[in-house]
């Protein structure tokens, strides 16, 4: 059974769009995962199917209508346990872990906004997760939808040729890669790293943890404060193991 990415959006015409070539249209076109793009102003009201109006307690733009989104939904026919999602900068920042949670499911079910938003109530009440790809702002959640889309479909199996790729990345253990070299050995009067050419697999996988500890710290506060929070806990929790006592005292 492949994986299922349904999107509801005003723009069905975007997908699968640019994940339809290269490693994630193979995966497409072999049944790895499939994708269904939902025309939400199927489910407009009117002459003229409209999906939004003007928000209540004023102010500029318009809010897409909770009754119009709960219909797209559940045209669907999507069962309630495969998460949703809501793409908006509103949303809690979205992480490595998230993305391997739901790679491993079943599929999802993406809504993308346009204007200034979507109604609190639908999101609440249908339980629709909201998250960001970054702290900016798009023209509409289908772009956002593109890039989530692209970062879960790589790690479904056989979509990557080497399947190391997704275990030693950026993220994977918490912090930012290690750099990358290939040949010429030396370019533009600069070395490949000695370390690199030994042979020394020990002494590659130091300098590897090195650097990645390195550019983490100066390039992401951020994630080096949580990975050292989380390597002290680890170690304490190690030690507490090791120094437990026979509880029957023998």
């Amino acid at each position: 059974m492949s994986w299922q990415a349904t999107v509801l959006t005003l723009f069905p015409e975007m997908f699968p769009g640019p994940l339809g070539l290269s490693l994630a249209g193979r995966a497409l076109e072999n049944g790895v995962w499939s994708c269904t793009a939902q025309d939400m102003r199927e489910h407009g009201l009117g002459r003229h199917r409209a999906v939004d109006d003007s928000p209540f307690g004023g102010g500029a733009g318009m809010v897409i209508r909770p009754d119009v989104v709960d219909a797209a939904l559940a045209a669907t026919q999507v069962p309630v346990d495969v998460p949703r999602v809501f793409l908006t900068p509103r949303g809690r920042s979205l992480r490595q872990q998230d993305v391997q949670r739901y790679a491993q499911g079943p599929g999802l079910v993406l809504l993308c906004g346009r204007f200034e938003g979507v109604d609190e109530r639908v999101l609440e009440s249908r339980k629709i997760e909201q998250v960001s790809i970054g702290d900016y702002v798009l023209s509409g959640g289908e772009t956002a939808a593109l890039v989530l889309l692209d970062a879960c479909i790589r790690l479904l199996p056989g979509v990557m040729g080497c399947e190391d790729s997704g275990v030693e990345e950026s993220f994977s253990e918490g912090l930012l890669e290690y750099p990358h070299y290939t040949r010429p050995a030396v370019w533009d009067g600069q070395n490949v790293p000695e370390v690199l050419l030994s042979g020394n697999h020990a002494a590659i996988a130091a300098w590897r943890q090195t650097q990645a500890e390195e550019i983490t710290r100066e390039r992401r506060p951020d994630l080096w404060s949580a990975w050292l929070a989380r390597r002290e806990k680890n170690g304490a929790a190690a030690n507490g193991k090791n120094g437990q006592t026979d509880p029957t005292g023998v």
